[in-house]
């Protein structure tokens, strides 16, 4: 169940009280007339099931209430009404297959955005998949799989490719190419200053490594693997099940890849660095391509939902 907060002007309170009457899956409507002071207006308040929450701020956002007042929506950890549950079980299909559009897009946008702390995260990651392929410690490699945030970025591009939006695209083509680019040449930098240290060695990295060896010796189940990963992280991100997303990070081989191929060029080892180069460009093909297609899957589910439901409500 999703709390549905609104500041609307006076003028477009009535139209706003209808359009919540009249969707399925709402229920405990309030309306404070004069409430609001900054921007100046009424506040309307109502719980709506998730299944609901996209066709009621599309509603919404047609009646212009986002560009002259504001529409705020949370989610509800517990709710014990009857009404609510009446609501739920009225609204269209079931509320952990619902996509909420405008929060997919307003999540992917933050977690898109090349800021400080995301540099530094898939730089640390990338630095201690070094470590692990140096060592061949499959444990290491893991945990830089599940410390690595690239997977907000392409998330944003599989969104922005659905819903048109050239401006989130490009911020997290820049986001991933940016974060990665770094990311290796300070872990070059790293790995010449843990050879200086004897910590590192060439001998280390040309030896057989039975645990990380699939790092730089790319096939057809790398792609596989990156396409189901890639699917489950779209579902966990629109289902709102985000701890699947941890399980999504230690299944890709993105971050091991970058650092094998860093760590591989400091030492002139240039055919592991391009075989790690091949395996991290597949991963992101695969990842954006299953994102992408799951999205307009579930659009077009949503859409045929609504068309239904739609039929059944009388005119």
């Amino acid at each position: 169940m999703l709390h549905l907060r609104l500041i609307t002007p006076a003028d477009k309170t009535d139209a706003v009280v209808r359009l919540i009457e009249r969707t399925v899956g709402t229920t405990h409507l309030v309306v404070v007339p004069g409430a609001a002071r900054t921007p100046a207006g009424d506040v309307v308040m109502c719980d709506v099931a998730r299944e609901a929450g996209d066709t009621l701020v599309r509603g919404l956002r047609t009646l212009g209430v986002h560009e002259s007042g504001s529409i705020a929506l949370e989610n509800i950890d517990l709710s014990l009404s009857l009404r609510a549950d009446r609501a739920e079980a009225e609204a269209p299909g079931e509320g952990a297959d619902a996509v909420l559009w405008e929060q997919l897009s307003d999540a992917t946008h933050e977690e898109s955005t090349l800021s400080v702390t995301y540099l530094a995260f898939i730089t640390i990651a990338t630095m201690i998949a070094a470590c692990g392929v140096v060592l061949d410690n499959a444990i290491l490699i893991v945990g830089a799989m599940a410390v690595g945030p690239e997977f907000g970025p392409l998330a944003g591009f599989c969104t922005a490719l659905v819903r048109r939006a050239p401006r989130l695209a490009l911020r997290s083509l820049i986001a991933l190419l940016a974060g990665f680019a770094g990311a290796m040449v300070v872990t070059v930098g790293f790995s010449y200053f843990m050879d200086a240290m004897d910590l590192f060695s060439g001998d280390a990295l040309k030896s057989e490594r039975p645990n990380t060896n699939f790092i730089y010796r790319p096939d057809w189940f790398s792609f596989v693997v990156a396409v189901l990963a890639g699917a489950a992280g779209t579902l966990s991100l629109t289902s709102a099940k985000s701890g699947a997303l941890v399980g999504v990070a230690i299944s890709v081989t993105t971050v091991p890849a970058a650092a094998n191929a860093a760590v591989a060029f400091s030492f002139s080892q240039y055919k592991q660095a391009w075989g790690s180069t091949e395996q991290l460009l597949l991963n992101l093909l695969g990842i954006v391509l299953a994102g992408t297609l799951t999205l307009l899957a579930q659009k077009f589910f949503w859409a045929r939902q609504r068309e239904r439901t739609a039929k059944k409500q009388p005119s």
